[in-house]
Parts: C-alpha cells; structure tokens; sequence
C-alpha cells in the first residue's frame, strides 16, 4: 500500500497548545481501533470460561497477546522511525483484523489462544500511534497529545463495552458476535488510516537506524541502562505488572465477589471510560502544565496503591439481581460440544457465589474503589511515556516508544498468569493487595529516582525542543 508522504501542517506557534488539524485523524484512527479491542475485554474472560478454563488458564490466554507483542512491538516501532508511521500501523491494524475473525469463529480454546497470538504479534497500534503523536507535538504538550490517546481509550471504554453489552443481549449471550463487530471496527480502521491518516514523519528524517537491529535483548538491556530513561521503563514494566494484571482478571473478580456477568461487567467498564475521559481529556494537560509529569506520575502511583488494595477488600455481596442458575447457563452455552467442560456448580473451574446474600454494599464499595485506580491509571502511563520522550533525540522517539510497549506487552505476559495463579491457589483478595503493596515501594523508589529536570518541572523555564 502506498504511504501517503504529504507534509503535515506545521504546529501551533503557540507551544501550550495542541494544533488539533494534525492529531485529530489520529485520534479517531486510534479510538476506531479501540472499539474493537474494547468490544472483547469485557467478555474474553467469560468467553473462555465457557470452554471450562480454569483462572489460570484465562491468565494463559491474556498473556499470549502481550507474550508476542513483546517481540513484534519494538520490531514495528523501528521500522516506524525507519519507513514511516502509515504502513506500520496499517499492517498492525490488519493482524488485529485478523485475529478479531478467528475469534469470531473459535469453537475451542486453541482457537480463542490463536486469534489473540495472531493479534499480539502484529500489535502496535499503540506504540505507532503514540510516535505520531509525538511528532506532532512539542514537549510543553507532548503530555497532553499522548493523554488524549488514553481520552480515546476512555471513550472506547464507553462506547465498546455498550456495544458488547447490546450485542450480548439481542443475541442471547452469544460471544462470537461481539468478536465479529470488533473485526467490523478494526477494518474500519485500516480503511481511515489508508485513505485519511497523513504520515507525520517526514522523509528525511526517515532511515538514520538502519545500521541498528531493529530488535534483540541486548537492546532491551540497554535501553535498561539508558541514564536517563532506564529507570523510567523499569517503571513502566513494574507498574505493568500491578496494573495490567488487575485489568485482565477484573472480571473474574467480579463475578466471584460480586455475581457480575458479562453484561454487568461492561457498566464496569463505561464508568471507567468516564473517569478516564474526564481525566485524559481535559485535566491531564492541565495538570502536567501546572504540576509537571514528575508530580503526576508520583501521585498516580499513590492512587493505584490505594485502589488496589481497596478493591481487594471489596466485601463478597452479589447485586441484586444476580442469580447462579442463570448465570451457570450463561456459561455454559456457547459451545454445543458435549465434550466441552463447561461450568457447573460441581465444576472446579471456578467457584460461582451463591445469591443468598444479595444487596448493594459490595458494588458500592467496589466502584468507589475503582475511582483512585481509574485515576491513577489514566495520568501514570501517559505520564511516564512523555518523560520518556523529553529524555531522547527524535531519531529515537518511535525505537523507545516501542521498547516501552515491549516492557508493557512483557509485564501484561506475567501479570495475568502471575494473578491468575494466585487467584486460583490464594483466593481472589491475595493479587491485589499484592500489587497495591508492590505500587505503594515503587513509589517510594521513584521519589528517589525521578530526578525533576527542565522539561519535566513545572516552575522551571520552557524547554528548547529536543533536536
């Protein structure tokens, strides 16, 4: 496919303010390709737990997507600085297409496993977006670009779980059609970003890292060892492994804490996306102009302990309307194979709560939980990805925004089998007081380590951009 090579309109002289023309298609490119990925979170628990997985086996297959995003991210994002932001994410956004379809059509756990491996390897829709972004901004409001990236998260959040919620219930809870409208969603991506998507990198600037490999751990190590953004991806591999964890076994915790189906689980989801909104949208700029990202990220990571640990001690009271019968049947008929060990009340797949102790405390304690976490998470990655960026040439920008998705994809690998294990063998409280205890030391280990410099520091003077 050719690579549309038009020059993008200069930025704003105005360096606090976003020029909106040039990362508007962006925006939207990224917030279509996030419908789809927001259509099957909610449900992909669920949807192997009718195929009898176990919370363990689920863990598994959360972490077959970022497992092999591990190595195909930092792949993409070189050859992004090498030929172009366009045809990279094109050709992610084809693997995703592709992935969403064998879901759509899975019959077995092989299948539902294969379609998120094909998904992980061609996965960098993010990270290419995140570079685009980062051309077309300067460091007083790279942090804000990149926050509206997770406003586009937000809203997928919203609009995705409606989708699969409605989807699930006129079609009597069937979960390949939601799969089926996810892959509706990507095409519709890969189709703007051929005909709309102007590529932000220009030619000249193309090519430098030829002479690099575009990949290995060597690499991964020395980025580790970067002096000034080593410690910053360390954070973000921690930080991963608390926060990707909790997303991806959130909705076992539900339905074990609180009786909450699919369906109930895509509310979760909708009020997140508001919170996150609200915070990417508007405040997160804001705030990193007034505070500085230094201060974001340390007040994130306060948040996210103090959520996680109160999710942990989310009182066990399903909602009202839960009922065991029904949701014993919810999970066993998505496949007809009588071979197929689906959920029962004698199944040790996982334990169903019983509605006998119904009421309104669990969920409300659970969503105010869910308010520091939404939070946190909202300013942290963002956070933490613009310090990056300030701390290294543009040459390097899309390599290092790849090698911090890599260390994303492997904590998100280890977080779901790690969570999922202790789920199972622990109990559902044990992993996130866990990780809200390992977010609370890396707190305390940042406060040394992120040292405040001019571009990060909001009294400081504004910053030459970076050359």
């Amino acid at each position: 496919m050719a690579t549309n090579t038009d020059p993008v309109p200069e930025l704003t002289a105005d360096e606090d303010k976003l020029n909106f023309k040039v990362i508007l298609p962006i925006l939207v490119i990224v917030l279509v390709d996030l419908l789809g990925l927001t259509i099957i979170i909610p449900l992909l628990p669920f949807y192997a737990t009718s195929f009898g997985a176990s919370p363990f086996v689920i863990g598994l297959l959360s972490a077959a997507y970022p497992i092999f995003q591990f190595i195909g991210a930092p792949i993409l994002g070189r050859l992004s600085d090498r030929y172009g932001r366009k045809p990279v994410l094109v050709i992610s956004q084809i693997g995703t297409f592709i992935g969403f379809l064998v879901m759509g059509f899975a019959n077995s756990l092989f299948m539902l496993f294969l379609s998120r491996i094909i998904d992980g390897i061609s996965g960098a829709n993010i990270a290419t977006a995140q570079a685009a972004i980062a051309d077309s901004t300067t460091e007083k409001n790279r942090t804000q670009g990149l926050g509206l990236i997770g406003a586009a998260f937000g809203i997928g959040f919203i609009i995705g779980p409606i989708i699969a919620g409605v989807s699930l219930l006129l079609s009597g809870n069937n979960y390949r059609v939601p799969a089926f409208i996810a892959a509706l969603f990507s095409l519709a991506s890969i189709l703007l970003t051929a005909f709309w998507f102007k590529e932000t990198l220009p030619d000249e600037e193309r090519g430098e890292g030829d002479q690099r490999p575009s990949f290995s751990l060597g690499s991964l190590l020395r980025a580790m060892r970067h002096p000034t953004v080593g410690f910053l991806l360390i954070l973000m591999f921690l930080q991963q492994i608390a926060f990707g964890g909790f997303e991806q076994i959130l909705a076992l915790f539900t339905l074990s804490r609180l009786g909450l189906n699919a369906v109930g689980n895509t509310l979760i989801f909708v009020f997140v996306g508001l919170i996150l909104i609200v915070v990417q949208g508007g405040l997160i700029g804001r705030w990193s102009r007034q505070f500085g990202d230094r201060k974001l990220v340390l007040t994130a990571l306060v948040l996210l302990s103090i959520g996680l640990i109160a999710v942990g001690l989310t009182p066990t009271q399903t909602v009202p309307w839960y009922s065991q019968a029904a949701m014993e049947t919810e999970l066993s008929g998505t496949t007809d194979d009588p071979s197929v060990d689906v959920i029962s009340a004698e199944s040790d797949t996982l334990d169903l709560p019983d509605d006998s102790d119904a009421g309104w405390l669990g969920l409300i304690w659970f969503l105010a939980a869910m308010v520091p976490i939404a939070v946190g998470g909202a300013v942290l990655r963002p956070g933490i990805n613009s310090l990056i960026t300030k701390r290294v040439s543009l040459l390097e920008m899309g390599g290092i925004l790849g090698i911090s998705a890599a260390f994303s994809s492997a904590a998100n690998a280890l977080a779901p089998v790690i969570g999922g294990a202790v789920f199972d063998y622990v109990g559902p409280t044990a992993p996130f007081i866990a990780w809200g205890i390992l977010i609370g030391v890396l707190y305390f280990v940042s406060v040394r380590r992120i040292k405040p410099s001019a571009t990060d520091s909001a009294e400081s003077p504004p910053a030459s951009p970076v050359h």
